[in-house]
């Protein structure tokens, strides 16, 4: 191997320095190509960090953002000491109004600004990156550091762009500002970044999340834990996770210290934990998980050989993101989330009592047997003789992390008992859709495939064909899949005139219309199994399904009563 020249030098230059650099944050003596590395402030490595942004919509790109609720969000972040925001982009909206409000308000908070970078989109980059120089000149005393572009070169980007038109970008930032500069990426591309990146950075933005690679690799690491006692799992697969996050830390950092950058310090640029299920992260994603690897983070930041400073991923939730969000430390209703709660007045808590004792781990599928009785009752008040139950409590839990449909139980009409459950659609463009589902367990309904049938009463005036049914299989093995049938007025039972009307469908009329579930990519796996039966019911509109417009955004409550399986 040939070494360079400047190569040699920066090598020889980083192992003279390293001590000093250490001392000082990294950065500010070592000199490549004519430019000196700019150290990371005091303030920047010791403030708690935490990624920012104020949206609250299911549309990112209709919300109208005000500084009222900029100022309600910062408030909320400065009194629980998360005085370090990372922002996405330099725009008007969120990214200038941000700063405004930080300055106006004299507010005690630190700011990594970002620039949007835009594939295949120059126009939309460059006004990012003017803005942006702009801002980190104008707030010179409130930015104290700039990352143009988020996840853009590793391999799997959605937004891909060059390594040679990020260096581009990135001198171009550099020049134009004082502050240090780095570009965010996930680990694996850091673990082995080209040196026209490594050169152009002052620091290392690096991201790990342990817990989608449970979903996208799930083979990287041990998640499940399934030989360790039940009672120790979850903390086992908890341990195991921020193991997984050194783990990819510890990558780059030795291939940094290889090939001779080790006076580029590494700093997370994110990582958290779900504390909902929005992606797929069945038995993983709950607050009490989401505390547990908070907690650990802090541990770890503690801890000798830690990066520079860790941004969790993220404040507040965001609906717009789908199946990406149920991050936050708050909710999207700005209500402290339970990894938070200790920092807050109750006041200020999302509801939900919880205990160490809540925390989620994985169950092997097949557990439960198969139920044998003739009737297996999901929702009602009334017993029947010999009937069975679902082996944990049953939740309602709305498509898209909840948004998409809200259940209250009404005392105001019953088909069966005093209370029924009132279903209250709340639309996104292509529909909706509301479970009646476990949170850990399934159940074996094997013995209802050949002669049963799914039960309920309904009273509504529910425009069009309504979907009626359930679904099998578990996200953890990517195995998922939907069991629907559409049903219109005058089929089974089914009738829209506001009145209450029993509902029978044989579960043969329902599993021929069954598909492999969204995030499912192997049909192999993603096949009907009633041995694994996780939402026993379910009631959805998918607009392209039953026939209706896009947007055709219908709200009507559905009544909902006596839901049970029979044979």
């Amino acid at each position: 191997m040939t070494i360079s020249p400047s190569t040699l030098v920066r090598s020889t230059l980083a192992l003279l320095l390293a001590g000093l650099l250490e001392a000082c944050g990294g950065g500010g003596v070592v000199t490549s190509g004519g430019v000196t590395l700019r150290a990371l402030p005091t303030e920047f490595t010791t403030r708690n960090a935490v990624a920012y942004s104020p949206y609250r919509s299911a549309n990112r790109d209709t919300e109208t953002i005000t500084t009222a609720m900029i100022k309600q969000d910062l408030d909320l972040l400065v009194a629980g000491n998360f005085k370090l925001l990372r922002l996405f982009d330099s725009s008007d909206a969120a990214a200038k109004q941000t700063l405004q409000v930080i300055k106006d308000n004299s507010m005690d908070i630190k700011v990594q600004l970002g620039i949007w970078v835009a594939s295949g989109n120059e126009t939309a980059t460059q006004a990012d990156i003017a803005r942006g120089v702009v801002l980190a000149n104008t707030y010179r005393d409130i930015v104290l550091a700039v990352s143009v572009g988020n996840e853009c070169m590793v391999n799997w980007s959605f937004n891909p762009v060059t390594t040679t038109k990020m260096a581009g970008y990135l001198g171009q930032v550099r020049s134009a500002i004082t502050q240090p500069v780095t570009t965010d990426d996930n680990y694996a591309f850091f673990a082995s970044a080209p040196t026209e990146i490594l050169k152009a950075i002052d620091f290392v933005a690096l991201h790990t999340y342990s817990i989608l690679d449970t979903v996208h690799d799930p083979g990287s690491w041990d998640w499940q834990q399934a030989t360790v006692a039940a009672s120790a799992r979850a903390a086992a697969m908890m341990d195991a996770s921020i193991a997984k996050a050194i783990k990819d830390h510890d990558a780059a950092r030795t291939y940094l210290d290889r090939i001779g950058y080790t006076f580029l310090p590494i700093v997370i640029g994110e990582t958290g934990w779900k504390a909902v299920v929005t992606g797929g992260e069945i038995y993983r994603a709950h607050p009490v998980n989401q505390k547990m690897y908070f907690d650990r983070l802090a541990t770890w930041k503690a801890s000798a050989g830690a990066p520079k400073n860790i941004f969790y991923f993220e404040a507040f939730d965001e609906p717009w993101k789908g199946g990406d969000d149920g991050w936050g430390l708050f909710n999207v209703s700005r209500k402290a989330r339970y990894v938070v709660q200790s920092l807050y007045p109750s006041t200020f808590w999302e509801p939900g009592t919880y205990t160490a004792a809540n925390a989620l781990y994985y169950i092997p599928t097949g557990v439960n047997a198969a139920v044998t009785a003739n009737r297996y009752t999901i929702y009602a008040e009334l017993t029947t003789t010999g009937e069975a139950h679902p082996s944990e409590t049953l939740i309602w839990n709305a498509w898209q992390n909840g948004t998409t449909a809200g259940a209250v139980e009404s005392s105001a009409s019953a088909a069966e008992g005093t209370k029924s459950t009132q279903i209250t659609p709340i639309p996104l463009s292509w529909g909706w859709g509301m479970t009646r589902s476990f949170q850990l367990a399934s159940e074996d309904l094997s013995n209802f495939q050949a002669t049963g049938s799914l039960n309920f009463s309904v009273k509504t005036t529910y425009s069009g064909k309504i979907e009626v049914g359930f679904l099998t299989g578990t996200a953890a093995n990517t195995s998922l899949y939907d069991v629907y049938i559409a049903i219109g007025p005058g089929e089974y039972g089914y009738v829209n005139d506001g009145a209450w009307h029993p509902v029978s469908i044989p579960i043969s009329a329902i599993t021929p219309h069954g598909a492999m579930a969204f995030g499912m990519t192997d049909p192999s796996k993603a096949k009907l199994d009633l041995k694994i039966v996780t939402n026993p019911f379910v009631l959805a509109d998918r607009y392209g399904v039953t026939g209706k417009a896009t947007s055709a955004n219908i709200t009507t409550p559905i009544f909902i009563d006596n839901i049970y399986w029979a044979k």
